[in-house]
């Protein structure tokens, strides 16, 4: 027997233990000797009340409402804020303002999360007991809680619990938090309650379902999990100690049976326990030792020596996660992926709710979890639970309500409860017009599903078309209003609601008429909406409405005409009669050749606006060229008044007075040809010199000066991954080495900056920084659009556009972005404390950029990345349209326009290819000139050419420019 071992583990484990959480913290030391307490009295209660009444319970001094008493102390000594003071004061008609308005605004946006928790703040703190336990069902209803929310609630409950009844009720609430995600410090809290009713009738089990569910589901956590079977065998324990006074009482037999079952309920625990990899397993098997006077089983030893080498594969994820920091997405599913590989079901489901604590506003884990339950585990409770939190966690993502219908019809719910549950999902504020048809979609899938089609008439099918209908109206009604938009350009519910009536319902009438409202919202003139009418016709219908829709789409379409024309002269052949042939022949042949027409007609405009722009080029290039002659003649004549200046000075002497005007002008001259070393050392950026006496001195020159006779040095490519490109730099910047080294030297050791300077030393804007260490050099582009002299600096990865010519470096998404804002309008002296401040009444701001030009300026727009969608979504609707320093702010939900890559100027060059529109080239053309390289002596006058509809266009004879040398080049351009 191991009496003597259950007494000396009981004393141990009633005294509090050491360790680094106990350190100066005594409150929660005195709280936890206030629970052990409360454990001990209320299992000698259950004690007595199991065995009978031969034990005195008046020994002990136990009562049944002992146990909710101290436990109520401790509950208290751990959350209770204290006593709030009543006295009506200027604070308390502020919290009575603020509580109105929240509740307004609740009662005009019931999802937004932020105002029901600032609501519940406010009225626990002004004592409002039974509003603030209305505000937390309603709350819970739409919104899982947090586990603080939870533990916050259930501790003024298990406060304010009176009787029996009261205590039911707490354990209601306990019920829904365990529901919501999975906490162990909730369990824990579980299970020490409902200790306190040991006394009731079935205390005894409520407590040990209790545990064996927290077990269950928490039981494999390898760092809280200890702590739930710690405290379960606390428990079992206390009830072994508790029955060793009752053997006086009992006969030996019965007391020892007794006895025995009790002690075999720790060793089990301990067994199971020592099986599963657990932080600390080493303390918990040293602990079994002590403990039991007889030797651990073998069977035992091998289970916890195979559970020690699960726990060193599971370390380093564990690891990873104390290291990180929250959320730890990448970490979690990293941790899910390795899970996975495994397949142990129990901790996989354990993984994906530990991730889901801190990630539960990420649709995609959410996705994640239910498909994994839907394909693998299909339990029916646990698959819906699931599914049922996550719409609750993110009830923007239109995905997840999609699969929840799913779920639900694939586990047999009931028709009313789906209908509802669809319901709750239109009003969930879906982000974009598309939800709403993807929605719509799923829930007419499901109604046609429940339809049986070999019955005429029957209450489903109206139930289908009634919905079909009501969609329709709740597109144009409900969702244009919002988004300026239906979301289903091209009719898809329609088009599906014609095929039902078409190939289950035998109604075509009904399906013509619907095609016949397609078509007039915009969609005659796309040849593939025409060619899915009639493809319905040529399976449901009949020869004549074939031939009629055909007719009517060559008429229409705009897009692909010729396709068209093609399907009614093949239907023509195979079915027509030769009257039907050579009007469908007549119909086409007009209708290509009033296309081409136009065809045409587009050509020569696009090819006169080409020449428009060659002429305007033409031009530039000839002003440029007088431009540049005429100010080299004024810069000879000026060096040569100059020099005459000169000479005059030294015949005369220097007694007189140099004129201001005469100095002016001699500051602006150019000292003559003869002068040619000296003559890119005098002369600045536009021409201007420096006076003779003084050279150089203007402080740019003296800068400029040193630089001049700098080697140049070619970039090594092989460096490209140690080095970072850093460019719009202020021109005026000295010594840019000086200057960005230490800059760049945070972070890493720096090699060489390598400023690029003109061939008149003067800096061009950009240069070179090479580190010694690649992770420097990465490291290095998290400063690009740092302010350096009033300028953002770009800082880019260095690589060679002549081997990679479609590398482009754009370090923000060009992706929707549902948890960011982009926002136009803003006046230029906006700041972005002043935006943060407004963004911030509406959710937790992460982060906000403002949108500025090469130099530095506001360009008016913003993004502000929220911390969840929900919050995004919020704000668009309540600050789209606002007034900001006078100007009307435009807000909405990042989703910047597909960008498509420009053709390729070559492609447009041959004499057969179609003439390209200009703009495809972007608003600057071609790139950085049009002019042409060929010189105009060789020119030739090119006409356009555009390829026949039917055939080749025939090739334009050109005369082929005779071969010339470079030397007949040179003649050509020096004879101008």
């Amino acid at each position: 027997m191991a009496t003597a071992a259950a007494a000396s583990a009981s004393e141990a484990e009633a005294e509090p233990k050491a360790g680094p959480e106990a350190e100066g913290e005594e409150d929660e030391v005195k709280a936890a000797r206030t629970r052990r307490k409360v454990l001990t009295r209320a299992v000698a209660a259950a004690t007595y009340t199991t065995m009978g009444p031969a034990w005195d319970q008046q020994e002990e001094g136990v009562s049944e409402s002992d146990g909710d008493e101290e436990y109520a102390m401790a509950s208290s000594a751990e959350s209770s804020p204290g006593e709030y003071e009543w006295e009506y004061d200027e604070e308390e008609e502020k919290n009575q303002l603020e509580i109105e308005r929240l509740e307004e605004q609740l009662s005009i946006s019931v999802y937004d999360y932020n105002c029901h928790v600032d609501l519940i703040r406010l009225l626990r703190l002004e004592g409002e007991l039974t509003k603030v336990r209305a505000a937390r069902l309603k709350m819970s209803e739409i919104f899982p809680l947090t586990e603080e929310l939870w533990l916050e609630w259930l501790h003024d409950e298990i406060n304010m619990a009176m009787d029996g009844l009261d205590r039911e009720h707490v354990y209601e609430l306990f019920e829904k938090a365990v529901k919501d995600y999975i906490c162990p410090n909730i369990w824990l809290e579980y299970g020490q309650y409902s200790v306190g009713g040991i006394g009731q009738k079935g205390g005894l089990e409520k407590v040990r379902s209790v545990f064996e569910r927290a077990l269950s589901s928490v039981g494999l956590h390898m760092t809280k999990g200890l702590a739930i079977w710690e405290a379960y065998r606390e428990f079992e324990s206390a009830i072994v100690e508790a029955a060793r006074p009752m053997a006086g009482f009992l006969s030996p037999s019965d007391w020892e049976q007794t006895f025995d079952s009790q002690l075999e309920k720790v060793h089990s625990l301990f067994r199971r326990q020592l099986a599963i990899p657990l932080y600390d397993m080493e303390a918990t098997f040293a602990e079994y030792e002590e403990w039991s006077e007889d030797p651990i089983p073998e069977s035992v030893i091998q289970s916890y020596n195979k559970a020690l080498q699960q726990l060193e594969k599971y370390k380093p994820y564990e690891e990873a996660l104390l290291e990180a920091e929250a959320p730890r997405l990448a970490e979690y599913q990293a941790y899910i992926d390795f899970e996975m590989k495994i397949g142990d079901p129990a901790r996989i489901q354990l993984i994906f709710e530990r991730a889901l604590v801190e990630n539960c506003l990420v649709p995609d884990l959410w996705i994640r979890y239910s498909q994994y339950l839907d394909r693998q585990l299909k339990v029916k409770d646990l698959v819906l639970s699931v599914h049922n939190r996550a719409v609750r966690n993110c009830p923007w993502t239109v995905a997840l309500w999609s699969r929840y219908l799913l779920a639900m019809e694939r586990h047999g719910v009931d028709h009313q409860v789906i209908s509802v549950t669809f319901e709750k999902a239109l009003s969930a504020g879906f982000i974009q017009a598309t939800d709403y048809v993807e929605i719509w979609q799923a829930h007419l899938d499901y109604l046609r599903r429940r339809v049986d089609f070999k019955q005429d008439s029957s209450k489903e099918l109206e139930e289908l078309r009634s919905a079909f209908a009501r969609a329709l109206e709740y597109l144009k009604q409900e969702v244009e209003e919002r988004f300026n938009e239906s979301g289903d350009p091209s009719c898809m519910i329609m088009q599906n609601w014609a095929r039902i009536e078409a190939r289950l319902c035998n109604n075509m009438q009904k399906a013509r008429e619907l095609w016949d409202s397609i078509m007039t919202k915009g969609n005659a003139k796309y040849a593939n909406m025409w060619l899915e009418y009639y493809n319905l016709e040529r399976a449901h219908g009949d020869t004549q409405h074939c031939r009629k829709a055909l007719h009517r789409a060559v008429q229409c379409t705009s897009d692909y005409p010729e396709h068209v024309c093609e399907v009614l002269l093949t239907m023509e052949r195979t079915e027509g009669t030769l009257e039907d042939w050579d009007i469908a022949v007549q119909k086409t042949e007009t209708r290509l050749a009033r296309v081409n027409e136009q065809r045409v007609k587009a050509a020569e405009k696009e090819a006169a606006l080409i020449q428009q722009e060659e002429e305007k080029a033409e031009h530039r290039k000839r002003a440029r060229a007088e431009k540049k002659v005429l100010k080299k003649k004024k810069k000879t004549r000026g060096a040569e008044k100059r020099k005459a200046d000169e000479d005059d000075e030294k015949e005369w002497g220097d007694d007189e007075e140099e004129q201001p005007a005469k100095r002016r002008r001699v500051e602006n001259s150019v000292p003559p040809a003869a002068e040619g070393p000296d003559l890119e050392a005098e002369t600045g950026l536009f021409g201007k010199s420096a006076p003779a006496d003084v050279a150089p001195s203007s402080k740019q020159e003296r800068v400029a000066a040193p630089k001049r006779d700098l080697p140049k040095v070619p970039h090594d490519s092989s460096k490209d991954n140690i080095t970072v490109f850093v460019s719009n730099l202020p021109y005026s910047m000295e010594e840019p080495d000086v200057k960005l080294r230490p800059l760049f030297e945070a972070c890493g050791e720096v090699v060489e900056v390598r400023p690029i300077f003109s061939n008149r030393g003067h800096f061009r804007g950009y240069c070179y920084v090479e580190f010694k260490e690649e992770k420097s050099a990465l490291q290095a582009l998290q400063l690009d659009r740092t302010d350096v002299g009033g300028r953002p600096m770009f800082v880019s990865p260095c690589v060679d556009k002549s081997k990679n010519p479609d590398f482009k470096v754009f370090r923000y998404s060009t992706v929707l972005e549902k948890h960011k804002l982009f926002i136009s309008g803003l006046p230029f002296s906006c700041t972005k404390e002043e935006l943060e401040e407004i963004c911030k009444a509406h959710g937790t701001v992460k982060d906000i950029r403002l949108v500025t030009n090469r130099a530095g300026k506001p360009k008016g727009l913003a993004y502000v990345e929220y911390e969840s969608e929900s919050q995004a979504s919020q704000a668009v609707m309540k600050m789209d349209g606002m007034t900001v320093k006078e100007n009307s702010i435009k807000v909405a939900i990042s989703n910047p326009p597909q960008r498509k890559a420009p053709e390729k100027p070559e492609a447009r060059k041959g004499p057969g290819a179609p003439i390209v529109p200009r703009q495809i080239y972007g608003a600057r053309g071609k790139g950085r000139t049009q002019l042409s390289l060929l010189p105009r002596a060789l020119q030739r006058p090119s006409t356009a050419v555009v390829q026949a509809e039917n055939g080749p266009a025939p090739k334009p004879a050109v005369a082929e420019a005779p071969k010339m040398s470079n030397a007949d080049f040179a003649k050509l351009l020096l004879r101008k």
